[in-house]
């Protein structure tokens, strides 16, 4: 079993900064191949890619979107996983999902590629 608890979200304004957490525990986690990733699903639309990260961190990508402004991060010995967002806009509302997939791939950006999701946090970004 794995375990995913999202933290860090909330209400802020436009141009602010929020940094999100992800921890993760479990019999069955280890960060040892273990891909994870960032998605948000705004309402009435379908979850999306945010950012991913490989298992040693060395490699990242960030949907088009969010390229410049987001940073993901791990540090394994701690179990646990960061979103810093700079520049929030009002897109960026949305109920943002830490993710794991163990694999052979060091990169995965599609929310069906994924096997372990957290329950989510809420981001709302006001004008």
């Amino acid at each position: 079993q794995v375990q995913l608890v999202e933290s860090g979200g909330g209400l802020v304004q436009t141009g602010d900064s929020l940094k999100l957490s992800c921890a993760a525990s479990g019999r069955d986690f280890s960060h040892f191949l273990m891909a994870m990733g960032w998605f948000r699903q705004a309402p009435g639309k379908e979850r999306e890619f945010v950012a991913a990260i490989s298992w040693t961190g060395a490699e990242t990508s960030y949907a088009d979107s969010v390229k410049g402004r987001f940073t993901i991060s791990r540090v394994n010995a701690k179990n646990t996983l960061y979103l810093q967002m700079n520049t929030l806009n009002s897109e960026d509302t949305a109920v943002y999902y830490c993710a794991a997939k163990r694999g052979q791939r060091s990169l995965y950006s599609e929310p069906n590629d994924m096997v372990y999701w957290g329950k989510g946090t809420q981001v709302t970004v006001s004008s």
